[in-house]
């Protein structure tokens, strides 16, 4: 495979160019292009999605989606952009300890994630984590909501720390610790989260946007009780998602809690709105 990154001609439209990765370190610096190939999509001149590696279905997904995608003016954007330094916010707040890498914990996709992964189980500071190549519009937005050009970022209490450089000068000075505090357990956290509202929902993604037909399914019933509830998007924190399904000894989502307590997933939801038990035990009457 040749050392360049470039974008296949899929639509009519869609126009191209191949560049070699070696040959302009500056821009593949610019674009943090750490593989090849590797694809970039541009609309306006702003870089709009990116995929990493040779991925032929992907690919082929991504420029049809682009290619037929409506162009919108680029002065008519400030909604979007409100609309993203909202879930950046949450995102950093999604943990006391939040750290934005490349990959995961498991699988680091580069030297410097690999590297403050390390630091952080060393120290058994307990994290979640956001790997930045799920999401280009997070990648990029994050560096400007920042202002921290690169990756990985370590937040605690949704500030910044900073990037692996500083996570070292923490460690040497002994202050990790301090900033990144080790009492808030995982199993606390989960406690505190099917807590959080009397009834409360885990799925795969939200109110407003479910993102897999069961959670779609579950929400429309519980809308339909009239009974008030919260969710928690369990694609946005790995470490909830698996760490609950052992908590509750259920190993699928959608999860549904009423005061703390597991009722269970659509299927038992589904039997209890049937035979009109649902709403007395979203009520807590039952």
């Amino acid at each position: 495979m040749n050392s360049c990154y470039s974008l296949k001609r899929k639509q009519n439209k869609t126009k191209t160019l191949e560049l070699e990765a070696e040959a302009i370190p500056e821009v593949s610096e610019k674009y943090e292009i750490t593989s090849v190939p590797t694809f970039l999509f541009f609309k306006n001149s702003q870089k709009i999605d990116r995929l990493d590696g040779a991925h032929a279905p992907e690919l082929t997904k991504k420029v049809q989606h682009h290619a037929s995608s409506v162009t919108v003016p680029p002065n008519s954007n400030d909604n979007s952009k409100e609309d993203l330094n909202v879930r950046l916010k949450k995102l950093t707040n999604a943990a006391p300890c939040m750290l934005f890498m490349k990959g995961t914990p498991q699988e680091p996709r580069c030297g410097f994630s690999r590297q403050i992964v390390e630091i952080l189980k060393k120290h058994n500071i307990v994290y979640s984590s956001f790997d930045i190549f799920s999401d280009e519009e997070v990648r990029q937005g994050l560096k400007t909501y920042s202002n921290w050009p690169t990756y990985p970022q370590l937040y605690v209490a949704g500030e910044l720390v900073g990037g692996l450089d500083i996570v070292k000068e923490l460690e040497a000075s002994g202050e990790l610790d301090t900033v990144c505090p080790k009492t808030h357990k995982l199993e606390d956290r989960l406690k505190d989260l099917i807590n959080k509202a009397s009834v409360m929902l885990f799925m795969k993604g939200n109110k407003q946007m479910a993102k897999c037909g069961f959670s779609k399914q579950i929400i429309e019933i519980l809308n339909n009780t009239g009974v008030d509830y919260d969710t928690f998007d369990i694609l946005e924190d790995e470490e909830v998602r698996q760490g609950l399904k052992k908590y509750s000894n259920w190993p699928t989502y959608p999860q549904l809690y009423v005061k703390g307590e597991l009722i269970g997933g659509l299927d038992i939801v589904k039997e209890l709105n049937e035979n009109g038990e649902l709403p007395s035990i979203l009520k807590g009457e039952n």
